[in-house]
């Protein structure tokens, strides 16, 4: 069935060695909630998609919480009595643990243990750890690494400030033929970490790209957001938008290659759900539907009972399913093209049902209109060409009571989308069928 399509002269081949390239380039830059870091990367999104970035000073009150201090880190390492960096922030960015306060001390092998973090299961890795909230320091290492420090004396240096400073965060909003708007959200914070976000945030990228270059039907509002505290200073800041928002997804764990996941939104049953499962089922690629859980992304607060928005979070492998999830095994090797590029268009088939997705009225609802008197019926000879537009079109006409959604309809009587919007668009056109506002 031939519809408009937001792939339309899209080469998706293309895009996704692009969408690689950009996540390559962010790879090294070391992130947090907060800090140059953050600033570079949205620089560098800025480059190519215009955003307006936003600075919420250290203090605000965003609800129950309050914007932190800004860290920035400029150098960290721990040195033998030798002078020999054994452990050096300049070869690995997760070796300091996140937010980690201002250190220059010196300590014996056994002090400076309560400090450090390895994965013993996974020997060679490097996890990834924070301390956001809580005063604190430390290091991650591979537990290789920690197995060969000596019983030394160990100089300890975290270069870092923790300072009153902004929180920053980008949003784009490509605006449509209504106001109404299906919000893309994407957190930003991790440092070297691929899957677990930057395939989100480059997939945000180029989807505000394709968008505006477009003509759609809803406003778009993209966000770059530190994780938990930056969609919670959005919701906080921005109650006045919350209502026009229709639609929402959250973008996550996209560049794997494990099958997809859609985990619903609090509602559980809103458009956005009906479309990405229908999209999923459709396509016949193995997938999970998971309902809605307090625990995830910003989705979580998306879906806080205070706003309860029709906002679901699409992954690949959920978060903590892959083993490679906050390690620094989290790299360019684990996220390819051929996966972003899969994730890319899997998300322009659902928006390009949400963008076709109409409610409408029958205008004649007293027993069937005479189709045949306007030429909508085809029978020829008593046979049964056409016969499925035929039945689209009784579809369409009987459930068009304003409260069925063309998507609605697909599902109740078995039959394609894309015909059921045809048959639709038909009966529009010969003024039995009007658009709900």
């Amino acid at each position: 069935m031939n519809h408009n399509s937001l792939k339309e002269n899209l080469d998706l081949n293309q895009a996704a060695h692009e969408m690689h390239d950009l996540l390559c380039t962010l790879y090294p830059i070391c992130r947090s909630i907060t800090g140059n870091g953050l600033r570079e990367t949205l620089n560098l999104i800025n480059n190519r998609l215009p955003l307006q970035i936003h600075e919420i000073p250290t203090g605000t009150r965003v609800f129950d919480w309050t914007v932190p201090r800004e860290w920035n880190i400029r150098d960290a390492y721990i040195k033998d009595s030798q002078g020999k960096r054994v452990i050096d922030f300049c070869s690995s960015n997760l070796h300091v643990v996140g937010y980690s306060m201002p250190v220059h001390r010196k300590m014996s092998l056994s002090e400076l243990q309560k400090h450090l973090y390895t994965l013993p299961h996974r020997p060679d890795w490097i996890p990834y750890r924070t301390t956001y909230y809580q005063e604190d320091w430390g290091f991650c290492l591979s537990h290789n690494q920690l197995m060969e420090l000596k019983d030394d004396e160990y100089e300890v240096v975290i270069d870092s400030s923790l300072e009153n400073g902004h929180l920053t965060y980008g949003e784009c909003l490509v605006q449509g033929s209504i106001d109404q708007e299906f919000l893309i959200s994407c957190h930003v914070c991790h440092p070297s970490l691929c899957n677990d976000n930057l395939s989100g945030t480059v997939l945000a990228t180029f989807l505000g790209n394709i968008l505006s270059r477009r003509s759609p039907y809803y406003s778009y509002r993209i966000l770059f957001i530190p994780g938990t505290i930056g969609s919670i200073t959005w919701l906080a800041l921005n109650r006045e938008k919350i209502a026009s928002i229709r639609h929402g997804l959250v973008l996550a764990c996209l560049g794997d290659p494990g099958p997809f996941t859609y985990k619903k939104s609090r509602q559980g049953n809103a458009e956005i759900d009906q479309c990405m499962m229908y999209m999923l089922n459709t396509q016949n690629t193995d997938h999970e539907i998971m309902d809605f859980s307090p625990y995830g992304y910003d989705e979580r607060q998306y879906c806080s009972p205070g706003f309860n928005l029709p906002v679901g979070c699409l992954m690949r492998t959920p978060y903590g399913r892959y083993p490679e999830y906050h390690t620094s095994k989290d790299n360019p090797d684990l996220v390819t093209a051929e996966y972003l590029g899969d994730s890319l268009e899997k998300i322009l088939l659902v928006l390009d049902l949400i963008e076709a997705n109409r409610k409408y009225l029958n205008t004649n609802p007293e027993c069937e209109p005479h189709l045949g008197k306007r030429g909508l019926y085809k029978y020829i000879g008593g046979q049964n060409e056409g016969l499925v537009d035929q039945i689209a079109l009784l579809w369409v006409l009987n459930q068009s009571d304003g409260m069925h959604s063309l998507l609605d309809i697909a599902d109740k009587s078995c039959l394609d989308f894309w015909l059921i919007r045809d048959a639709a668009h038909l009966l529009e056109k010969h003024g039995l069928l009007i658009p709900c506002a």
